[in-house]
């Protein structure tokens, strides 16, 4: 079993056995267990396209939600999910302290969709926008529009798809 396949299956175990299921989280638990599995075969395809290490893409979006994960607080999620998430991924056991900060920094900075990141970080971004829009949320905010469009044309997508 590869890093990611390990990492996905200990989240899931982790999401399942250890996270407060409240009724008012932001996102049930649901879509986020479909969001750590799907949003990272986006972040491999464009990592592969771009240039990037598809391996650490992929993980990297896999837990970019670590922060509301665990409080069920969408804001300000992303820079929550700094400190717990490097603590999380070094119990794994899986990474080194460098790759652990690389994946931490790519989680606490993929919801500034507005700036522009290092390339790990804004295929992060892009994974997050595509899922969510591919799993039919809908993208209000305008630097997630801009950004959607400029992923949908990578991938050669038409401009006005609707799903």
């Amino acid at each position: 079993m590869n890093r990611l396949a390990k990492l996905q299956d200990m989240l899931i175990k982790y999401i399942t056995e250890e996270v407060e299921t409240k009724n008012n989280r932001a996102y049930p638990l649901s879509w986020e267990i479909v969001h750590i599995a799907s949003a990272p075969q986006f972040a491999r395809l464009l990592a592969e396209k771009r240039g990037v290490d598809p391996e650490l893409a992929a993980i990297a979006t896999a837990v970019h939600d670590f922060g509301r994960i665990v409080t069920g607080v969408q804001e300000n999620h992303a820079e929550a999910g700094y400190e717990p998430v490097k603590k999380w991924l070094a119990e794994t056991g899986l990474f080194s302290e460098e790759e652990i900060e690389t994946i931490a920094l790519a989680c606490k900075n993929h919801s500034s969709k507005e700036e522009v990141g290092t390339p790990l970080e804004e295929i992060v971004k892009d994974s997050d926008i595509i899922d969510c829009y591919l799993h039919g949320h809908v993208i209000s905010k305008d630097a997630h529009r801009k950004r959607l469009a400029k992923v949908k044309k990578e991938l050669n997508l038409p401009e006005e798809q609707n799903l």
